[in-house]
Order: C-alpha cells, then sequence, then structure tokens
C-alpha cells in the first residue's frame, strides 16, 4: 500500500515537473516571434496558467525568463536594457496578485494584476527614459511600455480563461 501513494506522490511531482517544463519552453521561444502584442500575450497567458495550475512558485519563477532570453535574443532595443529588472518585477507582480486574487473571482484577480502590471511598467519606464536614458527615444520603443503591456495582459488572460473554462475548471 505504501509503494502506491509513493508512486501516486511520485507521479503527481512529475506531471508538475512536466507541465513546468512545458510551460518553460514556450516562455523561451513566445519572444522569437518578435510581435509585442503576440509574444506578450503568448508570455502573459504562461505566467497565469502557470501559476494557476502549478502555484505562485512557478509563476514567480517563469517570470524571469523571457526578458532574460529576449535580451539574449537581442530582441529588446538595447537601451531597454535598463528596464529588464522592471519588466521581471512586473510579472512577478502580476503572478503574485493574480493568485491572490483569482481565488475570488478569476476577472478581479486577472484584470486587477493586468492595471497593476500596465501602471508600474508605464511609471518605471517613464522614470527610466526621463531620469537616465535622457535621450529621445523614436515613438515605437516607447510605446512598448505602455498600453500594449496592458493589452498583453489582457489578452493572457483570457487565453487562460478559455483554457480553463474548456478544461471545465472555472
Amino acid at each position: 500500500m505504501k509503494t502506491k501513494i509513493i508512486t501516486l506522490e511520485k507521479s503527481k511531482v512529475s506531471i508538475k515537473i512536466v507541465a513546468f517544463v512545458f510551460f518553460l519552453s514556450i516562455a523561451i521561444l513566445a519572444p522569437l516571434l518578435n510581435q509585442q502584442i503576440i509574444t506578450g500575450s503568448i508570455v502573459n497567458a504562461v505566467l497565469l496558467l502557470s501559476t494557476a495550475y502549478l502555484g505562485l512558485t512557478s509563476g514567480i519563477l517563469l517570470s524571469f525568463i523571457p526578458s532574460l532570453f529576449a535580451s539574449s535574443y537581442g530582441l529588446l532595443p538595447a537601451l531597454f536594457l535598463p528596464m529588464i529588472p522592471y519588466i521581471i518585477l512586473s510579472n512577478i507582480m502580476l503572478v503574485a496578485i493574480f493568485w491572490v486574487l483569482m481565488k475570488k473571482n478569476f476577472w478581479f484577480g486577472a484584470v486587477s494584476a493586468s492595471v497593476i502590471k500596465f501602471l508600474f511598467l508605464f511609471s518605471a519606464s517613464s522614470y527610466i527614459i526621463n531620469f537616465f536614458i535622457q535621450k529621445s527615444l523614436p515613438a515605437k520603443i516607447v510605446v512598448m511600455m505602455t498600453w500594449p503591456q496592458l493589452t498583453t495582459a489582457l489578452i493572457g488572460s483570457v487565453i487562460v480563461f478559455t483554457i480553463l473554462k474548456i478544461k471545465n475548471e472555472i
């Protein structure tokens, strides 16, 4: 009897490891699409879905991956490299707020987390651009840290909601 319990526990752990590796793979590959709306939506969906399925720790761990790989692939403009810690922190805020609030209501958690992520990144990027970079940046680069952050987080939320609804988990 103990053998079956141990095997069952190992099986659950194995499933979680496989799921984490799956989410990790998507988080690594998504920046290669090099289109902010698509990439951001996928990354936000992966962060929220991994948090919903695997817990807060997994969501936090995965929060580091997309920005680090995007910078190593050369997909972020060089002037935006100082933003990487803030992008990572905004992802951690997204999953943490979602984790706490989704238990009350999925949409309350998802929308609140998305808005807070957007406000944080918008504020941080405005501060860094104005006080540290002090260069006139192309509008396309500046816009990357504004409304697309909210849009991609909300689209990611819709993707997660759809998956959870199909699986009858909401």
